[in-house]
């Protein structure tokens, strides 16, 4: 992520120690990414990030952190949240909510084949399935009510065209939340944010997926789209690869099977994951933040699969 927060080894020489990590022996910011402040940490027990939350506050955190440790203890490869001596998973550090989780082994799968979807496809399923007992529960910060406060703030700033774009799918996607289809689509915790960097391979073998702090309750669909959004498709034309599509989908409904209300409702659901994107980047590149190596995502891409997604039929999604 940016680095919104500075943080040097020397002020962590007496914080590290509500932890048993031993002593902090490097900290290396990272550069990707534009809402947190996370750094790979070196201790005495090994190697994890820290994580400083810029817009989550204390009361927020409990959904995100809880669920880590939910997934983790259900053997979804995800981040372990590291307790304090006392217990605790969230803690103040320059007066901002802090934590430090487990690092994942591996790297992330930039160009992704057929075989690395079946793997995302199996461990989101997973995921989906694991999460059915988690007792907390909170909405998708960024869904339905987030795009209908924040179109009219980047509204200004678009041309004739996008805007018009944009104010008709934020009105598609009202109307279809509002409909028959979308009451049956089967809801639960959502990483929503299941991007390529997001998960880490060791060769063809998934080892690890993190950045849950746009996790909240929505439709599993949503998640899937989102995912399906990045990892299937053409990056230069935003075209969906359908090998990929298939390969990611089956591989998932081969651990959780599709129901026919998320067959009917899965090209309105592609079009709902790419306005989510298109509407965030556009807002960060409009209203950006000050941060030291942040370089917001340029909103060209989301609105280039939008108007795929309307465009163009999406292939299907059952086995």
């Amino acid at each position: 992520m940016a680095v919104f927060t500075s943080v040097t080894l020397d002020d962590l020489s007496q914080w590290i120690k509500q932890f048993p990590l031993g002593k902090a022996l490097a900290l290396k910011g990272i550069a990707s990414g534009i809402e947190n402040s996370n750094f790979f940490l070196t201790t005495e027990r090994g190697e994890f990030v820290l994580t400083i939350f810029e817009n989550l506050d204390f009361e927020q955190l409990p959904f995100y952190v809880q669920l880590m440790r939910h997934l983790a203890e259900r053997d979804v490869p995800v981040p372990a949240p590291v307790p304090t001596h006392d217990g605790d998973l969230v803690v103040a550090l320059h007066g901002k909510p802090a934590i430090i989780v487990s690092k994942l082994e591996g790297a992330s799968q930039m160009e992704p084949q057929p075989v690395h979807c079946a793997e995302v496809g199996t461990m989101l399923a997973r995921m989906h399935l694991a999460g059915r007992d988690f007792p907390l529960h909170q909405p998708n910060l960024r869904g339905l009510d987030w795009w209908v406060e924040t179109v009219p703030k980047v509204l200004p700033f678009l041309d004739a065209d996008k805007a018009a774009l944009l104010a008709s799918e934020l009105a598609f996607q009202r109307d279809f939340a509002a409909g028959p289809v979308y009451a049956q689509l089967a809801q639960g915790p959502v990483h929503a944010d299941l991007f390529r960097n997001n998960v880490m391979f060791v060769g063809e073998r998934l080892s690890g997926c993190f950045d849950f702090y746009f996790a909240g309750w929505d439709s599993w669909l949503f998640d899937i789209a989102v995912t399906v959004n990045d990892w299937c498709i053409d990056l230069d034309s935003g075209r969906l690869d359908p090998d990929r599509v298939l390969a990611l989908t089956r591989a998932y409904h081969a651990a959780r099977p599709f129901t026919e209300a998320e067959s009917k409702a899965w090209q309105p659901m592609l079009r709902a994951a790419a306005l989510r994107f298109w509407l965030s980047r556009l807002y960060d590149f409009y209203r950006p933040r000050e941060a030291e190596m942040l370089t917001p995502h340029d909103p060209t891409h989301f609105e280039r699969v939008l108007r795929e997604r309307i465009a163009v039929p999406a292939p299907g999604i059952t086995a």
